[in-house]
This record gives structure tokens, C-alpha cells and sequence, in this order.
């Protein structure tokens, strides 16, 4: 069994979220101490219990410390299984977490399918749906996958109540991925959600966006969502490029003015913008699990964080992977390889 400390590195849920994933796909079991022993309020949240019961449901695991608040784990996964899945998170906690948990294993089930989760769509400190939509899947058809989500309900914290739906056909083998340039910048918009609040506070970010980014009112796009699905705000950032899209975020939160929201995401873009780099921060954490599941690939990106540091860690632990960064001209190359020697 293999034995991770949740404490190591970056001390969050992407440890246990990685684990789960790896476990299912590999059939080798875990067990993690001190789960996210370095949040604020530490072990299994509803969301990451969520996502444990997903892939013990997909996998028809054996687990116990399932529970609201454990601090450990022992998960033992058996064979994945396609299907049709519901889960629902019953707070504002983060969909795509969740979806993120359970979609690249269900690739090696041996027939479709659908998993509907209900919860929060647009979260901090969790990728947004649209970064899936727009960024990560694209990427992941490029490498052999057919994958699909739809946002069908938007959810905010505190309340929660978005709902997203993930199709997923099979695919028996990953293709490798190189993605070491950009291209050229081919377009550019920003989107503003707004539910339940003044519509005034989506077009005071939108003007930032479009004065910070020298950008005219075609690009700038506001969304009116129906008030019961408020009240919550967010901004998005997209910036396609030849070879890759990117998606930036801001989050609105009680307090917080329109423009430091607008702001958050404007900082995000430029910096990956004057990075050079084919891939911002979160997209680069995000592309070494599918990568290392195909067997090699390689990426350039504009900061390699600690987060993603810890997720390589994770990764090698199951699989005969090796992950390495290497800064160069204000950014980072990423190479995954495989260790396994061709007979």
C-alpha cells in the first residue's frame, strides 16, 4: 500500500484528489495521514469527501475514514465502471474538483459515461468551469480524449446549487503532448456573471478589464444570470492562442469592489502574457497527470508553483514517472518521461 503524508509540500486536497484518480487508474491502494494539514480548518471537507465516494463509486473501492473531517484515509480500488453517476456536494463546494477527481479514470472504463454533480461552479481556490470548458479539455482531445461538460446551473458561494454534467467516451491510451510554444494570439474577450447583484458591478470589471488589456467593447461581455442563482459575481479572462487557450479568474466576495475582483484576474493574464510561456500556473498543474498517464510530454509554463511541485511528487509515487522543471528565459519548461526502460 502506498503511504502519503497530506501534510508534504503543499499540505491541500490536490494530494488526496491526485491520489484517488491514480489509485483507480493504476488498481494500487493508499492510504494518506494528515489530510490537508495545512488549511485553516484541516482534513475532509464536503467536497473532498464528495470526491472520495465518487471514486469509490466509480471504482467500487473499499474505504474507511470517509467521514466529514477525518484526517485519514485507506482507500482499496477495484475495477473502474462506466456508467451514469450523480453526486451532490450539498454546499458551495467545488464541482469541478469533484469532476476532476473521477473523469481521467473513467477514460478506462469500458463503456461512456455521465457524472452530474451539484454544488459550487465558481469557486476560489478551484478552476472555474469555464477553464475546463475552454483550456483543459481541448488540450486533453488533442492527446486522444472525448470529453464534454456543460454548465447547466450556476452556483456561488455561500449558497452552492450550480450544476455541471461531464459525458466520457473511452479511451484505452493517451497520446503524448508537446505544447513548448503558444502561437500567436488569435482572440481575446472577457466575461462578466452576475446574479443577484446590481448589473453595474459586472460593467465596472469589464471597464478594467478593457482599459488594462486594450481591449473594445466586442470583447467585453456581460452575463445577467437569474437572480435565484445568486447572489454571486465572477470574471473571466480568455485569451487564445494557436496552440493553446487560457482562462483567468476573479471572484467576487462580500466587501470586495468590482475592481480588485477585475483586477486579480488582469494581474493573471499579463503576467502570463509577458511570460512567453504556452501555459499559465493552474493549466500547468492541471496537463502533468493526463501527460504522465500517457507516458511522456512536455510543456513550457509561466510559474510552476509549489502546488504543482507537490502534484509531481504524488504522481511519481504511482506511476514510473519523473517530472522535471527547469527555469528558463522567465519561465519553465516541464518534462515528463518515463522511467520505464524499453526491453
Amino acid at each position: 500500500m502506498i503511504e502519503l503524508d497530506g501534510a508534504h509540500g503543499e499540505g491541500g486536497g490536490q494530494i488526496l484528489r491526485s491520489a484517488l484518480a491514480l489509485s483507480m487508474i493504476t488498481g494500487q491502494p493508499f492510504r494518506i495521514d494528515r489530510i490537508r494539514a495545512n488549511r485553516a480548518k484541516p482534513g475532509l471537507m464536503r467536497q473532498h469527501l464528495v470526491a472520495v465516494q465518487a471514486a469509490a463509486r466509480v471504482s467500487g473501492a473499499s474505504v474507511t475514514g470517509a467521514e466529514l473531517g477525518s484526517s485519514a484515509l485507506n482507500f482499496v480500488p477495484g475495477p473502474i465502471r462506466g456508467g451514469d453517476y450523480h453526486f451532490a456536494i450539498g454546499t458551495a463546494g467545488s464541482c469541478t474538483l469533484v469532476l476532476q477527481t473521477v473523469i481521467l479514470a473513467l477514460l478506462h472504463a469500458q463503456q461512456p459515461s455521465t457524472v452530474r454533480i451539484t454544488g459550487g461552479t465558481h469557486n476560489v481556490m478551484a478552476p472555474p468551469v469555464q477553464f475546463l470548458q475552454r483550456a483543459y479539455l481541448p488540450l486533453l482531445a488533442r492527446m486522444g480524449a472525448q470529453i464534454d461538460i456543460a454548465l447547466l446551473r450556476y452556483g456561488f458561494y455561500p449558497a452552492g446549487g450550480g450544476e455541471v454534467v461531464a459525458t466520457i467516451e473511452p479511451c484505452a491510451q493517451l497520446q503524448p503532448l508537446v505544447l513548448m510554444e503558444r502561437g500567436s494570439q488569435v482572440a481575446g474577450h472577457a466575461d462578466a456573471f452576475v446574479a443577484g447583484l446590481p448589473a453595474n458591478v459586472g460593467t465596472r470589471e469589464l471597464d478594467c478589464i478593457g482599459n488594462a488589456l486594450n481591449w473594445d467593447e466586442t470583447q467585453l461581455r456581460l452575463h445577467r444570470l437569474p437572480p435565484e442563482q445568486g447572489p454571486g459575481n465572477a470574471v473571466l479572462v480568455t485569451i487564445a492562442h494557436e496552440q493553446v487557450t487560457e482562462v483567468f479568474a476573479g471572484f467576487g466576495a462580500k466587501a470586495v469592489r468590482a475592481e480588485s475582483v477585475a483586477q486579480e484576474a488582469i494581474d493573471q493574464a499579463q503576467a502570463y502574457l509577458a511570460s512567453g510561456a504556452a501555459v499559465g500556473e493552474h493549466l500547468a498543474d492541471q496537463l502533468m497527470l493526463p501527460m504522465a498517464l500517457a507516458g511522456g510530454g512536455s510543456f513550457t509554463a509561466s510559474t510552476i508553483s509549489l502546488h504543482a511541485k507537490t502534484n509531481a511528487e504524488v504522481i511519481g509515487r504511482f506511476l514510473p514517472i519523473v517530472i522535471d522543471f527547469q527555469a528558463e528565459d522567465g519561465r519553465y519548461r516541464c518534462v515528463v518521461k518515463s522511467t520505464c526502460q524499453a526491453r
